[in-house]
């Protein structure tokens, strides 16, 4: 039999209805009805197939490790894409050229010559003017007053006009405020559209504790091996700076969240720019330098338990801080 036929009648064995094992692992009807005949398009690749084989497979009593033995023989796809793969760079850093020695050498050379005879010009002019600022005024005639040489009166109008009177600066440090996002969406590994709970992302900065935006369970706190991460995407409306984002959790610990940040809503655009281990409560985090973003990622890595014994986030306030 195959794996989906082998999962079928498992679940049929044990009475179960596609619903029931759907509430049960936490997979959406449509996949598991995909996978039932051995349809896994719409898993979202080999490392989600094995994750949901295993949960349906465990929620119907059946031993999963043949059955992802199989999937591997039968099903892997030739290239397959890592998680790591999907949060990589769209594209390799570029490295600077080297200049040629010899080159640089002759500029070297260049700028001591123009330092020497610019040094040699300014002591030389130095020279000449100092014996005749040093000397004595001429007597006036009887009754007259005595007039400073030119030269000193010259030097005196020059000091005048070099000596400006000190003003205040008129720039100034922009003020740090509280930005609004234009939306908020749940985000998932693939990106908008594979988060958790989408209907009441919005919630998450409303900034009521009584009504948060709560993640989907999972068996553990690693999203029992489903999935590598989720989160809510805030869209700035525009590029903005960002200092710092303050989060307010409804658990008071066990939260790993990373900080992500770019100029489009996809997982390669969106690198990481702080990190925040064992979160609860409210947590803040602040880049090491503002960033000049549209687009910010709240990610959970690792979830908090809740007082089920299963593992979700819950977030109901979302504060951005920064300026236009």
């Amino acid at each position: 039999m195959s794996i989906g036929a082998t999962l079928a009648a498992a679940r049929r064995r044990a009475g179960f209805t596609i619903g029931e094992v759907s509430q049960r692992t936490r997979v959406t009807e449509p996949i598991i009805q995909g996978i039932e005949q051995d349809d896994y398009a719409a898993c979202g690749g080999d490392f989600y197939a094995r994750g949901h084989i295993r949960a349906i497979a465990q929620a119907v009593g059946e031993d999963p490790s043949p059955l992802i033995d199989e999937f591997d023989a039968t099903w892997r796809s030739a290239a397959e894409i890592t998680a790591a793969e999907v949060f990589s760079p769209a594209m390799p850093l570029r490295k600077r050229e080297r200049r040629r020695v010899r080159w640089t050498a002759f500029l070297a050379a260049l700028v001591l010559v123009v330092l020497g005879f610019a040094s040699y010009k300014f002591v030389s002019g130095v020279g000449r003017t100092q014996p005749a600022a040093a000397a004595s005024p001429r007597p006036s005639p009887a009754g007259g007053q005595t007039n400073p040489p030119a030269s000193a009166a010259a030097a005196q109008a020059s000091a005048t006009q070099s000596s400006p009177v000190a003003s205040p600066s008129s720039t100034s440090p922009i003020a740090v405020q509280a930005l609004a996002p234009a939306s908020v969406a749940a985000f998932g590994p693939a990106g908008l559209g594979d988060g958790d709970d989408p209907q009441r992302a919005a919630l998450a900065i409303d900034g009521d504790p009584a009504r948060p935006w709560i993640s989907q369970w999972y068996a553990t706190a690693r999203f029992g091996a489903l999935k590598s991460g989720t989160g809510l995407l805030l869209d700035m409306g525009r590029t903005v700076t960002v200092a710092s984002v303050r989060i307010s959790l409804t658990s008071h610990s066990g939260a790993d969240i990373r900080l992500r940040a770019g100029s489009k809503p996809v997982p390669a655009w969106l690198h990481r720019v702080a990190t925040a281990s064992n979160a609860g409560g409210t947590v803040r985090l602040q880049p090491g330098s503002p960033v000049r973003v549209r687009y910010v990622l709240i990610w959970f890595t690792k979830l908090p338990p809740d007082n089920t014994g299963n593992y979700q986030a819950g977030v109901y306030r979302i504060t951005v801080q920064g300026h236009r």
